[in-house]
């Protein structure tokens, strides 16, 4: 069967087409009208059954992809307290106290979302104890590198612990013993999520969440999960795991069996993403890592030394694996670029946030993708303003990265930022959000750029027919448009995952 996409307007193009889907991929692109009566006519294959979809006009775009995301974590945070705002630990204590009261019982209060950096007060126990009493409490911040427990949770999640606020692999591990007990209920909530995406153009994501990936998205889509393409990481706890059973970048996963090799088919959901491996923390838990010392006289962690990175690093690159080094700290992104030099391989960096001037070239030389978060720099910038004073000059420096040729990838980090690409684009694009003057608007990108980042295909014969039907041209908007940009339709491998057109 054969799906006319009939009246299309690419961006950038003044002329409408008719596109043609089958098999999965794109088979044909012609005149609008062409394909009025056969598909055929314009070379496509001669199936007996055609379906029309009119576009009238709308734009069509390759599908979006967020291309670093803790799913699991996403798909939990809509049920957890929001703390965001909360602009002092009292005022979060004074949430949870609210939350504890409108909904009473014995459960674990989680909330996400908090950035203590600027909070004129500290989180204490004694804060959340007042608020919840015996019932444990747990509140994660908005970057996922620590948490703030209350007594009743550390003894429950860290016992032996003394301080309030747990950092870096204490708060990773007690965040990974919060997730729903109960599977089936954890996998609904994923599958809300990835339609929820697939309302804003999303087709794919490179799941990064902690943990052993495999098992639960083959579980996931053997339910049903159709909606988004995946690629899931691998971190160090289970490297060994995934070379022993012969795991390579890019291997698609069949519903059982082995991985099969050659790329992703137009079919094929679920495939080996890269080699996660964290260098060193993050700014709001003033963990990065750079050169220049914090206010308060540190200069963030190294979670590796630059042998064991590179260490690290090669294991996965020798069994076909590639390593996504997240470093946001300049000292840290030095350090994963010497690391990626020494081994002579490409990769990604995730996040790249304040890099050194002499290091933005060597991305593009080295063949590493800055796989980065615009959004971060609108939720970081007042943060980052006080803790990277005077050289925020140099932080998510996008345009000077583009510039210099290397590889740009979009992606939000959700849940520390929603899962949507508009955001992202729009943030890359006007360096500002909430009505506030640009921030650096120097290190902009035109909309072209950003929306390269944000995909993997291209509107063109023999392409993957994974797209996006807008009711308005991204080519043509302005910032604040970009952000609440309309998505009519989003398809994977030809069909509807979100179809607001029929």
């Amino acid at each position: 069967m054969s799906l006319v996409l009939a009246g299309a307007r690419l961006p950038g193009r003044p002329d409408p087409v008719d596109v043609v889907l089958e098999g999965g991929r794109i088979a044909a692109i012609g005149a609008a009208g062409a394909a009025s009566s056969s598909p055929a006519d314009f070379g496509a294959s001669s199936a007996t059954a055609v379906e029309r979809v009119a576009l009238d006009g709308r734009w069509l775009i390759p599908g979006l992809w967020d291309q670093h995301v803790h799913f699991t974590q996403w798909a939990q945070t809509a049920r957890r307290l929001d703390v965001s705002r909360a602009t002092s630990a009292v005022e979060a204590a004074t949430l949870v106290r609210e939350r504890a009261a409108a909904e009473p019982g014995d459960d674990v209060i989680v909330g996400f979302g908090f950035h203590d950096a600027l909070w004129p007060d500290l989180p204490t126990r004694e804060l959340l104890d007042a608020a919840a009493g015996d019932r444990p409490v747990v509140l994660i911040a908005g970057d996922l590198h620590c948490s703030w427990l209350n007594t009743a949770a550390a003894r429950r999640f860290a016992p032996g612990s003394t301080e309030p606020v747990l950092r870096e692999d204490a708060s990773f591990a007690v965040t990974s013993l919060l997730a729903a007990a109960d599977e089936g209920t954890l996998d609904r909530w994923a599958a809300d999520a990835a339609r929820r995406a697939s309302t804003r153009g999303v087709v794919g994501v490179v799941d990064l969440e902690y943990g052993w990936n495999l098992d639960v998205w083959r579980r996931r889509i053997a339910a049903g999960a159709d909606g988004l393409r995946v690629e899931f990481g691998t971190y160090s706890d289970d490297l060994e795991r995934a070379v022993g059973m012969g795991l390579r970048t890019g291997d698609v996963i069949p519903e059982t069996g082995g991985p099969e090799t050659g790329g992703p088919e137009t079919g094929g959901l679920l495939s080996v993403g890269p080699f996660k491996v964290i260098s060193d923390g993050s700014l709001n838990t003033r963990t990065a890592l750079c050169t220049h010392a914090y206010p308060d006289g540190g200069h963030g962690v190294a979670n590796l030394s630059p042998a064991e990175l590179v260490e690290r690093m090669r294991f996965a690159v020798e069994h076909g694996l590639e390593p996504a080094v997240h470093a946001i700290g300049d000292e840290a992104n030095r350090r994963a670029l010497d690391a990626f030099e020494a081994l002579g391989a490409g990769g990604r960096i995730e996040h790249a946030q304040l890099i050194d001037k002499a290091d933005i070239p060597r991305f593009a030389r080295l063949g590493v993708t800055a796989s980065v978060q615009p959004e971060h720099a609108m939720d970081d910038r007042d943060v980052a303003e006080h803790l990277w004073e005077g050289r925020t000059d140099r932080a998510f420096p996008l345009a000077e990265l583009h510039r210099a040729g290397a590889r740009l990838a979009f992606g939000s980090d959700a849940p520390v930022a929603p899962l949507d690409p508009w955001a992202a684009i729009a943030s890359a694009v006007g360096r500002a959000r909430d009505g506030r003057e640009p921030w650096h608007p120097e290190q902009s990108i035109p909309v072209e750029v950003a929306l390269g980042a944000s995909v993997r295909s291209a509107v063109a014969v023999g392409e993957p027919a994974d797209l996006a039907v807008l009711d308005r041209d991204p080519f043509a908007s302005e910032p604040d448009d970009l952000r609440a940009m309309p998505v009519a339709a989003t398809l994977l491998a030809g069909r509807f995952t979100h179809d607001a057109l029929r």
